[in-house]
């Protein structure tokens, strides 16, 4: 069967696509495109992972793109830009939210879960930088480099900079929403922003604890995080905090508390837990330290011949009081569940979806444009994970399968028929 057909169809009867689509609204006056054709063509390319509305606008000349977004002409990129700046955001992340409580309806997060446990990671990812082009919502930075003289010089850079929380597991990948770090703040305050509007959208029980990196290892953040109704894991990398340097004391010479082979990994894990630490005078609660020694052997070709190399590794996790009556490998595992965001998400949609590109630099549009990578990343994940037979069989890459719903819009299909009614 045609691979885009059953990609429309599956998108359409678990999610309802069509009702996605009408509920986005825009700011355009007197719109020439209509809001559904300009935005069904920005979902389907992050489907089909076009590199840029010039790339995209190329794409809509297709008789049969035409004819499935209801629009019998190019639309040029300017018009994706335009269209983009005045997409409403809000009915963006409130389908990114009807897609993601839909999944979880349907038990597909349940693979996600550590001990009946879901993890929320939260990372920030660069989207863009220059050092010609900004905007008021450009953050700066000053950069040292050695001219063409030998001279060292300061120059500006201009970026920006986003907060990503995403839930992730063996099998499936879900990003929830995004917020843009403003000039002159810091990650935490916008991933707290972050917080609160997906608790807002989703519900305190969407997820039950937080796994961070060390950049939020203050005390107020995680107060507000326990404020807003979850637990925490955060990476403790910091040697010369009192929290770091009393765990590290009172685990030295002592026998693990528990150790196993992680399969997963190819690794073997022994586990430390030192409770009952204080860790500041802001965050005002004790806290428990997990400490996790990781040894394994890494392969090696030199001069031919397979040679492996003992490697070894140790990480620290400082925990809440929430969550004090889980066992340490839980820990373990949520703590490390915290990398998924980078090696699932940021590498996968850096690589294949151009996160990274600037398809036009204005902030509405930026965030805009996000969200819909995000949109079209779920929808997509969904399908290949969860319904697309030959995905499951092993028998074809994600590349291979976008690639196979590109050139099935080649075939002579009612496409017209799509979304008619919306």
């Amino acid at each position: 069967m045609n691979e885009l057909a059953l990609f429309l169809a599956y998108a359409t009867k678990v999610f309802h696509l069509g009702r996605l689509l009408r509920g986005v609204r825009d700011q355009r006056s007197d719109p020439v495109i209509p809001t559904r054709a300009l935005l069904l063509s920005l979902v389907m390319g992050v489907v089909l992972r076009v590199s840029s509305y010039l790339a995209l606008s190329q794409q809509t000349k297709r008789r049969r793109w035409q004819h499935l977004i209801h629009w019998q002409q190019r639309i040029s990129h300017d018009a994706f830009g335009y269209g983009a700046e005045r997409l409403n955001r809000e009915d963006l992340r409130q389908n990114v939210a009807q897609v993601n409580q839909q999944l979880k309806a349907n038990k597909a997060l349940e693979s996600c879960k550590i001990n009946g446990l879901l993890f929320l990671s939260l990372d920030a990812n660069e989207h863009f930088k220059s050092r010609s082009r900004c905007c008021p919502q450009c953050c700066q930075r000053e950069i040292e480099e050695t001219d063409e003289h030998g001279q060292k010089q300061i120059v500006i850079e201009y970026y920006h900079r986003y907060v990503f929380a995403q839930i992730n597991g063996p099998k499936l990948n879900v990003l929830l929403d995004l917020e843009p770090i403003r000039p002159g703040e810091g990650e935490a305050e916008a991933a707290l922003r972050l917080l609160g509007r997906i608790r807002r959208r989703y519900g305190v029980r969407f997820f039950d604890a937080v796994t961070i990196d060390s950049w939020y290892v203050q005390g107020p953040f995680l107060k507000a995080v326990e404020k807003l109704g979850w637990s925490w894991i955060v990476v403790l990398k910091q040697e010369r905090m009192e929290v770091f340097q009393e765990a590290r004391q009172l685990s030295q010479g002592h026998s693990p508390d528990g150790q196993f082979r992680d399969e997963a990994r190819k690794r073997d894990i022994q586990l430390w837990e030192i409770k009952d630490l204080s860790f500041s005078q802001a965050y005002g609660r004790k806290v428990r330290v997990v400490h996790s020694h990781e040894t394994w052997s890494e392969t090696k070709i030199v001069g031919g011949k397979k040679t492996w190399k003992p490697r070894q590794s140790d990480w620290w996790w400082m925990v809440g009081e929430d969550l004090e009556g889980y066992p340490v490998p839980v820990i373990y595992q949520g703590g490390h569940r915290r990398w998924g965001i980078e090696n699932k998400a940021f590498n996968e949609l850096t690589q294949r979806y151009h996160l990274e590109h600037c398809y036009h630099h204005e902030p509405c549009a930026m965030l805009a444009q996000r969200l819909i990578l995000m949109l079209g990343f779920l929808l997509f994940t969904a399908y290949a994970v969860l319904h697309s037979q030959r995905m499951r069989a092993g028998m074809m890459t994600l590349k291979e399968l976008a690639e196979d719903l590109n050139l099935a819009l080649e075939e002579d299909l009612p496409w017209d028929q799509w979304f008619a009614s919306g």
